[in-house]
């Protein structure tokens, strides 16, 4: 998924206007790749970041050294008031057990003006690489954890409403679309193979002969490919401005 990411971090970046010397979150920032946007965009000292898990807290740190990198989740952001002119979250609130409580956190750190933007993968017909595993996942176990229908968010105005129930006004969204090639069908599965995620747990959960069969359905999803190849990836996106 990585590969994507990095792609989507500097369309999303684009959806909001940074001034000279202003402060941005990175919300959920993982290994970086958002965060080294920011960096690029706004120096090192405007840049702040968090995420629940302290090994992507220690390679984000790693990786931007100078930055302010602290552990912490969405529900429970670990800066103080008013603090920030801007806050992303990129691929993050598919996973936020709380999106209420996290949209409310995100207003508190906010400064009268300033900007939360999320954006996720369209899960239903946007992220090929995602709707053609899941759909070859689907003939091989009925039961998959199809994430289109297991996790909110993905589906226009969704986190418009979000935004809008916390009080932020100025509601906008958008799409942004990004594209990956593969050199081969085998650099796609092996990606899969990895674990990373829920595609990639539940492909490495199967045993060898629903896994063999999952593999036969995607390539078949894909098309065939023979060589390379290139999937797109839509993900929705939403932009809020915090009142005073």
């Amino acid at each position: 998924m990585g590969r994507y990411s990095v792609r989507l971090a500097g369309l999303f970046a684009d959806t909001v206007a940074l001034a000279p010397g202003s402060r941005a979150l990175d919300l959920g920032c993982g290994p970086g790749a958002m965060t080294g946007v920011l960096v690029d965009r706004i120096g090192t000292a405007g840049v702040s970041a968090c995420d629940p898990s302290p090994s992507f807290v220690a390679a984000c740190a790693s990786r931007y050294p100078g930055i302010d990198v602290r552990a912490g989740r969405a529900e429970a952001i670990p800066f103080e008031d008013s603090q920030f002119d801007a806050a992303f979250a990129q691929l993050v609130l598919h996973f936020v057990t709380e999106p209420e409580t996290a949209a409310r956190e995100l207003r508190r750190v906010m400064r009268e003006g300033g900007v939360v933007a999320a954006c996720v993968w369209d899960f239903e017909q946007g992220m090929q690489m995602l709707r053609a595993f899941w759909d070859a996942a689907l003939l091989v176990d009925p039961s998959a954890p199809d994430e289109a229908t297991k996790m909110r968010f993905g589906r226009v105005g969704e986190i418009a409403d979000l935004w809008a129930s916390a009080g932020f006004t100025d509601v906008t969204e958008t799409t942004l679309t990004v594209s990956s090639s593969y050199e081969s069908f085998d650099e796609l599965w092996s990606g899969f193979l990895a674990g990373i995620g829920p595609a990639g747990s539940y492909c490495v959960s199967l045993d060898a002969a629903r896994q063999a069969s999952l593999r036969q359905h995607l390539f078949e999803r894909i098309g065939e490919p023979v060589g390379q190849f290139e999937l797109s990836a839509t993900a929705r996106s939403a932009s809020g401005v915090a009142p005073a």
